[in-house]
């Protein structure tokens, strides 16, 4: 009797954990679609920003700004969390800028050490062809060709098909939401909560 309450106990543990994740991953959905309704011009310029919670100027921003607006609503500074990590473990993170040391203006901004954060911090999800296997909140990150990188955040919103959900990104256009999830070479699949 007592290995059973203890298994219903870890079993109802187990089900309040995942009903948190679930809340949060549709917390950062429902942040990151708000994204949608701001103006922002594509620009990859580099820019010295404050830290911790430093961001470009309003009205601008990349791909992975999304990203990183999306968390900073729920209280998760990217910024932060990856510069502490690539300090603490800079021999992990890609070096295909040159860098020799961690930059805490731009380090946060780059998809490959996104994706090494996510891998190391979060869940690495399938890398699939069932859009079943997206969620809302989930991160995708893909390659355009050659080694042009780009990542977005599965929102709630679905496709008029209803077969899968749509994607907030910004490859350009601004912050957007399209059916883009398998409009590119999919290279990572992540959740993060912190």
């Amino acid at each position: 009797m007592k290995n059973f309450r203890i298994g219903l106990l870890v079993l109802l543990l187990l089900s309040a954990n995942i009903k948190a994740e679930s809340v949060f991953f549709g917390r950062l959905a429902d942040s990151a679609i708000t994204l949608a309704k701001q103006s922002v011009v594509y620009d990859p310029t580099y820019y010295k920003i404050p830290y911790p919670n430093g961001d470009v100027p309003a009205g601008k921003g990349v791909c992975t700004d999304v990203i990183i607006r999306a968390y900073r609503k729920l209280g998760v500074d990217l910024q932060k969390e990856v510069h502490e990590d690539m300090q603490a473990h800079f021999s992990l993170y890609p070096k295909v800028w040159g860098m020799t040391h961690t930059d805490k203006n731009i380090d946060h901004r780059r998809v490959p050490n996104l994706m090494t954060f996510f891998g190391r911090k979060g869940t690495t999800k399938p890398k699939s062809s069932d859009s079943k296997d997206y969620l809302p909140g989930d991160i995708v990150c893909w390659n355009l060709g050659g080694s042009v990188t780009h990542i977005g955040i599965v929102v709630k919103t679905k496709t008029s098909d209803g077969k899968r959900y749509k994607m907030i990104h910004n490859i350009g256009a601004g912050q957007v939401v399209e059916d883009c999830l398998f409009s590119y070479t999919i290279i990572g699949h992540y959740s993060y909560q912190k």
